[in-house]
């Protein structure tokens, strides 16, 4: 009987820790883009950083040293208002009064949008978590659970191609690797 009942409690836990599955950045590009993005050359990041105020017209201008698939905003509508589960690192935004992060970019790789360029707008999303989150440090990565939304954002830092509704967001546990 201990045997079945620590196998329901066994059961019980790890339902409650279950998460949706894991989406992989590149499913947010659509294949042509992808491909692109693939045989790019190596891009130099030594540029200096900027500040966060948003833009409200529109998208940056384009450079006209980087290949156009890195201001790519094309997305896959599949994910429009699809609930996903992205791992990635945090570019703070927006804080509340208790120093929690409510706004910020998620970013595939760490570091990304300290210096420019970014990554392309549909390698970005917006993520508002009302209930914020206290990130001690940028470079831990995260896992972020919500609804995704096909939505366009700027500001300075970046241009997105994506936003999030995040219902959970949580530091990633070596018990998660």
């Amino acid at each position: 009987m201990m045997r079945y009942l620590f196998l329901i409690l066994l059961l019980i836990g790890g339902i409650a820790r279950a998460e949706l599955p894991e989406t992989d950045w590149l499913d947010l590009m659509p294949a042509e883009d992808r491909q692109a993005l693939e045989a790019m050359p190596e891009i130099s990041h030594d540029t200096p950083e900027k500040d966060s105020s948003f833009y409200t017209d529109g998208l940056k201008p384009q450079s006209a040293d980087l290949p156009a698939v890195m201001y790519s905003a094309k997305t896959v509508a599949e994910f429009d208002g699809k609930l996903i589960r992205l791992g990635g690192y945090p570019v703070p935004l927006e804080t509340d009064s208790a120093g929690r992060s409510t706004l910020f970019f998620l970013v595939p790789y760490p570091g990304a949008c300290i210096h420019v360029p970014p990554p392309p707008p549909n390698q970005l999303v917006l993520v508002r978590y009302p209930k914020g989150i206290e990130l001690e440090d940028i470079y831990a990565p995260l896992w972020v659970s919500g609804t995704l939304r096909v939505e366009q954002v700027s500001n300075e830092l970046a241009d997105a191609a994506y936003a999030m509704d995040a219902g959970q967001v949580r530091v990633v546990e070596e018990s998660d690797l």
